[in-house]
């Protein structure tokens, strides 16, 4: 359940680090989709070990 809006939080998060860094476009979405799986997968296993404490 969590695993779509962190993916967006990735996407963001990438994506302003990019710009900080004075990436050109693709740097930003090259950023952003790493990112966005790299929360993607952390909210995957958190979503499992949530249901598996039984708290979701």
């Amino acid at each position: 359940m969590i695993m779509v809006p962190a993916f967006f939080l990735g996407l963001l998060v990438g994506a302003f680090r990019s710009y900080r860094k004075q990436g050109s476009t693709l740097d930003m979405l090259q950023y952003g989709f790493a990112h966005g799986i790299a929360f993607f997968i952390l909210g995957m296993f958190l979503s499992i070990a949530f249901d598996w404490q039984g708290w979701v």
